[in-house]
């Protein structure tokens, strides 16, 4: 059994079989919506359902509200459709015509940026051309099978090799292995571009872009990207860590804010070492102290699921910036030896 689903207000329609959920119809004909988890942690990815029935799926509790599903909103990495569906959701954008690819990559550098956190270079075949969006993200295949997703931190317009920045995980068999048995010249297979977080180019309003830990990666990708571009739109980062270690390049947003005026920097720490002068606590909560109305903006966010609600929902109630114009990415982990 098939149902015919239809997004407003883009009026985009695609059909969605009984045993599949609606993210996975939807990203298999070309659409592109935003998503993170894609098990129902994060919530990146409400819809707001306006006529026709679900089934909702197992979600977490702090994705899914009693009073968002009293509102109408579904999780559409969760949600399978039970009939023809009518969804609000303002993000969803066709794909266009960027090919997902399945590739070889050849290590060309492991570079320690923290005790926990790796840039890995990837060497693409001399005759493959990988494009993608800026944000976007590659899955890596392992040979069990398993998936492991992570953002592309390299520009677009930066031809012949991939850069990743994977934090280690305790126990995370893949991880474990980049810190531990990877060495350069292994060959690595992989799956991309994926995902709906990037830059809306065709936005001239600042842009607020909020990154905690290794979500810096994908940032890293759209400030590059804009800057090859030569645009010239105001794009104010704010990145959040615990300590200083956790803002593993420092330098490369000082650089940036210190080159290019429409750049700004803001880097915040919720647990600081003793001399730290800059700003601390929650780092969305910086970007309200400086931002009381963000009426105006866009926001990108990516990071932590925590990070990313607690943006969500506090810069749509405080702050007035409206619902769609929130873009995440939500970094989850799998269970260690998973």
């Amino acid at each position: 059994m098939s149902y015919q689903i239809t997004i407003q207000p883009s009026g985009a329609t695609f059909t969605s079989e009984a045993d599949e959920t609606l993210l996975e119809a939807a990203l298999r004909q070309g659409l592109i919506m935003p998503y993170g988890c894609k098990d129902g942690a994060c919530g990146a990815c409400k819809g707001t359902l306006k006529a026709g029935t679900v089934d909702l799926g197992r979600y977490q509790a702090h994705a899914l509200s009693a009073e968002e599903i009293e509102a109408g909103q579904v999780l559409l990495c969760t949600s399978k459709a039970t009939s023809d569906l009518t969804l609000e959701n303002r993000q969803v954008v066709k794909a266009g015509a960027i090919p997902v690819k399945t590739l070889p990559g050849r290590i060309e550098k492991l570079e320690k940026l923290a005790p926990d956190v790796i840039a890995m270079h990837l060497r693409l075949p001399a005759s493959e051309k990988f494009v993608f969006h800026a944000g976007q993200y590659i899955d890596f295949l392992l040979k069990d099978g398993k998936r492991r997703s992570y953002s592309l931190a390299n520009a677009p317009e930066q031809e012949g090799t991939l850069e990743l920045h994977i934090r280690l995980v305790p126990g995370g068999l893949f991880t474990e292995q980049v810190f531990g048995t990877l060495k350069v010249k292994d060959i690595l297979r992989f799956e991309g571009p994926h995902g709906g977080f990037f830059l809306r180019e065709e936005s001239t309003k600042p842009a607020i872009l909020l990154a905690s830990g290794t979500g810096f990666a994908p940032i890293k990708s759209i400030i590059g990207h804009a800057l090859a571009q030569d645009s010239r739109r105001p794009l104010h980062l704010y990145w959040g860590g615990r300590t200083q270690a956790d803002l593993y390049m420092p330098t490369l947003p000082e650089d940036w804010a210190g080159k290019y005026p429409h750049i700004r920097y803001t880097p915040v720490l919720s647990e600081p070492e003793p001399g730290w002068s800059g700003r601390t606590g929650f780092v969305h909560r910086a970007v309200m102290e400086d931002y009381p109305s963000l009426a105006g903006h866009q926001v990108y966010a990516c990071g932590a699921p925590v990070m990313i609600d607690a943006a969500r929902k506090d810069f749509l109630a405080q702050c007035a910036l409206p619902e769609e114009e929130f873009y995440s990415d939500a970094f989850t982990f799998s269970a260690p030896g998973m």
